[in-house]
């Protein structure tokens, strides 16, 4: 889901925790992720489709607002050192599935992060052009009643039009000898505010996204955007309350080579996504 305007969340900032990552689940097991802002191509048709997803989610998107600073606390001689940036917490991450998309998190805080960052690479994934797949992913991941609001907008966002102005085919796939490439990554996340069944938790987050062929007009590029999900406890799980993003922070690009469209569509299909968890 592309979020092109800026949504800002202010509010005081209860944690710093960053993501870590499991060994992918293998190949063909990816889950690539958010529409992003609109990328650097030189498409004029892909950078206008994009706008449009951005308008229609962020209509649903409400501003998370409130909570206090933490103070850090106090502890003892014997307690354990704080977690550093980096480092495993020590929490088993989730081993289920449900629809594909890991579930099962922990009613803590590091439990919203993980949910958080799996849920982003969900949200903004090239399944997301297909409807059934569409409808099965926010089933997963929203809470119950939010998906009746969320469906209607997306079917609306992700129509035939849509999909062809990106230079797809009507149903959303890919024309025969192109790679659709549509995958966000999760660089780290950061608990804003959270409550027994709430939490607000920001992924900053790396995407690709484009039409990787020979004769591609919208070729692969990359984005940085940072996305605030509202997160409730409902049906034993996290589940996405509200959904907003912004670009940024994006590094200084590097000198490295472009890869050719044939290096970018086999990379994608031979590199599957990753667990993340907190």
């Amino acid at each position: 889901m592309t979020l092109g305007d800026d949504h800002e969340s202010s509010g005081g900032y209860g944690g710093t925790g960053q993501t870590r990552t499991r060994l992918p689940d293998g190949p063909g097991d990816g889950h690539p992720g958010p529409r992003r802002g609109p990328a650097r191509t030189s498409s004029r048709s892909l950078v206008t489709v994009v706008g449009v997803v951005v308008l229609l989610i962020a209509a649903i998107a409400f501003a998370n607002r409130g909570g206090d600073d933490s103070a850090p606390s106090s502890k003892g001689r014997d307690a354990p050192p704080d977690t550093a940036a980096t480092a495993p917490t020590g929490k088993r991450p989730v081993d289920s599935r449900t629809a594909g998309i890991p579930s099962g998190y922990a009613r803590t805080e590091q439990g919203a992060q993980s949910a958080a960052a799996n849920y982003s690479v969900a949200l903004g994934s090239a399944e997301m052009f297909n409807k059934a797949r569409r409808d099965s992913i926010l089933d997963t991941i929203l809470v119950p009643a939010k998906v009746p609001e969320f469906r209607a907008t997306l079917d609306q966002a992700y129509s035939p039009e849509f999909n062809k102005n990106v230079g797809l085919n009507e149903d959303g796939s890919a024309p025969k000898g192109y790679t659709f490439v549509s995958r966000t990554t999760p660089i780290g996340t950061k608990l804003v505010d959270s409550s027994t069944d709430t939490a607000t938790v920001e992924v900053w987050c790396g995407g690709l996204l484009g039409l990787a062929g020979q004769k591609s007009t919208s070729p692969v590029t990359s984005s940085w955007f940072t996305i605030t999900m509202k997160l409730e406890w409902a049906a034993d799980d996290w589940k996405v309350l509200t959904h907003s993003q912004k670009d940024g922070p994006a590094p200084i690009p590097g000198d490295g080579r472009a890869a050719s469209a044939d290096e970018m569509a086999k990379a994608v299909q031979e590199y599957g996504g990753f667990t993340y968890a907190r």
